[in-house]
This record gives structure tokens, C-alpha cells and sequence, in this order.
């Protein structure tokens, strides 16, 4: 089977694939305080509860595709690779891995990994015109030409930056339970942070998205030929508020880490 890892500023999303197909998933938090024998352990704590793979670590595991957005945990990881899945061939997704999307941006090498990757999964499942919207630590717009270029975005803070900033900076306001309100109307303080916070972030999916699909087409195109794809840990929260999303595909990234590995080392099974 194939591991893919998916390293994020706030947690890591770890899927095993069997072909095409996500046999099992786990998120972890991100600390990139964790040596590479504690990601070991941890790694083999979770996968050693899976039927389909041994007791050992490494066994049923025929490849690996790495993602990340935390260069201190890549290194940690290109670790466990070698030392403890020398034989299994790695992909990490980095500067001269083939991902089949070009980067039209003005610094290619600056656009995050998971974006590329998610833009590969976005064209394989849907084709282009298309924009992704990742729910993590930023709330990320990714847009996708009809050729499937990946032709830039836009960067927000995300809905748990949001709230947090919200607690700490308002003298009467407190952290709370980032959950879907009764109303829009708060009854309460903590109902109406809520509020804003779930309906506000659909507004802005909503506003920015029709922005970004009008510029995608140009004049003489049609906004709506635009796919919205939602995805990452926290897209829950505003699905059915959003009227611009389309389709929500939470493996989105694992999915494209498929694809790259494959499309990297041709001999896969």
C-alpha cells in the first residue's frame, strides 16, 4: 500500500491507499519539536492497528509521497524514510518532482506544496476552469486554469486564527467552542462570535470566489464553468453556507499525493 503524509502548520493528515483507494486516514497535531524516532513510533502506533498491514514498521508498505508546509518536520521525515523505510521508494514533494501542474506565478518556489497538490487532484477529478478552497491554519484560494495551470491565489487567516484573535484581543470576549450557532442572530455572546464567525467565513468564501472565477475566464468566459472544490480539516464548518462550493473532497491532498508518486515513480502497483 501506499503511505501519504500531509504536513500542515497546525496537523499532519496521514492515508494509506490501496490502488486508488483511501483504505484508512489519520490526523495528528504538527510539532515540529518531534525527532525522527518519535515520528517512528507514532507512525507505527497508528498504522500497527490497521488489519491490512504487519506489526512492524514498514510492513505492507510499498511506497511513501510526503507533502509540507513545516520545513523543520520534511527533515525529520526525509529521516524516518531512510532509516527506517530504506527500501520503500519516497516520494517528497519539493523543487524537480514532476507534479504534471505548471506554475505560473511570479515565484514559482514560493507557492506551498500543498497547494501544487492539491491543484493535481483538483485537475485528475474535475479538470479546469477550477479553484480549491483549503480550510487549514489560512483558509488558502487556489485557482486552476482550463489547462490546468496553476495560475495563483489567495491567502486568508483561517477560521481557528480567526477565533483565537478574536478571544484574545476583545476585553469582554473569551475563546469558545468553534461550532455551527442556532441562528444567525446570536442570543448569546458566544452564539454571536459563533456567528460571525461560520456565516462570515461563507461570505467571504463566497465573495472571493466569484472574484477569482470571474478573472479565471476573463471577459469572454462564464464564471459559473468554474469548479469550487472545498477541502482541509475545518471546510465542515461552512459547507451548505457557502453557495459557491461545489464539490467537497477532504482527501483532497492525499489524493494528489497519489497522483504525484505516481506519476514519479512509473513502476508503482
Amino acid at each position: 500500500m501506499l503511505l501519504t503524509i500531509d504536513v500542515g502548520n497546525s496537523q499532519t493528515v496521514l492515508g494509506l491507499f490501496d490502488g486508488d483507494e483511501i483504505v484508512e486516514h489519520w490526523r495528528v497535531s504538527t510539532d515540529p519539536r518531534r525527532t525522527a524516532d518519535e515520528m517512528a513510533v507514532l507512525m507505527q502506533g497508528l498504522m500497527g492497528m490497521h488489519p491490512m498491514l504487519g506489526s512492524e514498521l514498514g510492513d505492507g508498505i510499498h511506497g511513501i509521497a510526503i507533502c509540507s508546509t513545516v520545513p523543520a518536520v520534511m527533515h525529520e521525515l526525509r529521516e524516518v524514510t531512510r532509516r527506517y523505510y530504506g527500501d520503500v521508494p519516497a516520494v517528497l514533494v519539493e523543487p524537480g518532482v514532476k507534479t504534471g501542474v505548471p506554475i505560473l506565478t511570479d515565484n514559482p518556489k514560493e507557492v506551498g506544496a500543498d497547494r501544487i497538490i492539491n491543484a493535481c487532484a483538483a485537475v485528475e477529478l474535475y479538470g479546469g476552469p477550477a479553484i480549491v478552497v483549503d480550510f487549514g491554519t489560512a483558509t488558502t484560494f487556489d485557482a486552476v486554469s482550463p489547462r490546468g495551470e496553476y495560475v495563483g491565489g489567495v491567502i486568508a487567516p483561517g477560521i481557528e486564527i480567526s477565533m483565537e484573535a478574536l478571544g484574545m484581543r476583545g476585553a469582554m470576549l473569551r475563546k469558545i467552542e468553534l461550532a455551527r450557532p442556532r441562528n444567525v442572530i446570536g442570543k448569546s455572546t458566544v452564539e454571536a462570535m459563533q456567528a460571525g464567525v461560520v456565516y462570515g467565513f461563507a461570505g467571504q468564501v463566497d465573495g472571493v470566489v466569484r472574484r477569482m472565477s470571474r478573472e479565471l475566464v476573463g471577459p469572454a468566459g462564464d464564471p459559473d464553468d468554474v469548479r469550487v472544490i472545498a477541502t482541509g480539516g475545518l471546510a465542515p464548518m461552512v459547507l451548505g453556507e457557502a453557495a459557491e462550493i461545489d464539490d467537497h473532497e477532504p482527501w483532497l491532498t492525499l489524493i494528489g499525493l497519489r497522483l504525484v508518486y505516481e506519476r514519479n515513480t512509473p513502476n508503482f502497483a
